[in-house]
């Protein structure tokens, strides 16, 4: 962490609990969290991700990803990943701010600036880029109406778009601006994307998914595994695992049970597709991660 963002550090220790915090600012969460060795399964949203203190290493498919403090985040797709803190510990704990990006304001932000001939997303629906002291400046000031949460339907809004503005105008404003654009390759695979959300325990119907994003089958497969790095097979895998992995460490089912309850028919071939996706068997595996969460709420 550089010294610019210790009064960011300082208002989210203020105002956070270890693990996620929603804050009053819509759509704006903050994370709290000890450098681990257990990789952690989450689903990002469509958002932008500030690491102030630490750093994170996130796997997506086969791609591997690092970043920082001196870096942001960027996902224009809901993801399933693999994440793993680092550099951080309880006296210097891994600290994080997100903000879910919403297409409509992308959409009348960018129309207010001047036009830019673009073709579709291409590559992956990511990406990561150096921070600038312009969006270190503004987004210190949005933290800081966690302190007056009065000011917080006034100034937040209009402190959002001056954040949006920047995104837009940095390296990444071409993928900011896809996320806007309706019914280009990217947006045609969130849709895509929002049907197997819709119906993550269901078998994968194919011609629903071309139904739903407006692609023929050839091009959901080459869009859809060069955004989010998975087949739409993969990706409902994934969405099963980790929500598998909740019910497991919940305590309320076996590992038969939590296979069946998130739409697999064979419990061995969800063991096998367990161990390749978290390294170890489901109960093996559940077990280290409740020592792990147990020795946190010692410390």
């Amino acid at each position: 962490m550089t010294d610019d963002l210790a009064p960011h550090v300082d208002i989210v220790l203020r105002h956070a609990t270890t693990g996620l915090t929603e804050t009053l600012i819509p759509r704006l969460d903050m994370f709290v969290g000890q450098d681990s060795t257990v990789k952690t399964p989450c689903l990002y949203r469509s958002m932008i991700c500030f690491i102030l203190q630490g750093s994170k290493r996130v796997a997506i498919g086969d791609t591997l990803l690092s970043y920082d403090s001196a870096q942001y985040f960027i996902s224009a797709l809901d993801l399933p990943l693999i994440g793993q803190i680092l550099d951080a510990g309880k006296d210097r704990p891994y600290v994080a701010v997100s903000l879910v990006l919403e297409p409509a304001l992308l959409a009348e932000l960018a129309a207010t600036m001047p036009s830019v001939r673009e073709s579709d997303q291409k590559g992956m629906g990511v990406a990561i880029n150096p921070m600038t002291a312009p969006l270190r400046d503004t987004l210190l000031r949005l933290l800081s109406l966690l302190d007056s949460p009065g000011d917080i339907p006034v100034l937040a809004p209009m402190i959002e778009r001056e954040l949006l503005y920047r995104l837009l105008q940095g390296p990444q404003g071409r993928l900011l601006r896809q996320i806007a654009r309706p019914d280009g390759a990217l947006d045609r695979v969130r849709r895509a994307i929002a049907w197997i959300r819709d119906h993550p325990f269901a078998h994968l119907r194919i011609d629903a998914l071309c139904d739903a994003s407006g692609m023929s089958r050839a091009s959901l497969h080459r869009h859809f595994q060069a955004m989010t790095g998975f087949s739409p097979l993969q990706y409902q895998k994934q969405l099963r695992l980790q929500e598998a992995r909740q019910l497991l460490l919940s305590g309320s089912h076996s590992a038969s049970d939590a296979a069946f309850a998130v739409g697999y028919e064979s419990a061995s071939q969800f063991s096998r597709e367990y161990l390749r996706q978290f390294g170890a068997p489901p109960a093996r595996h559940v077990r280290a991660m409740r020592q792990v969460i147990e020795q946190r709420m010692v410390a």
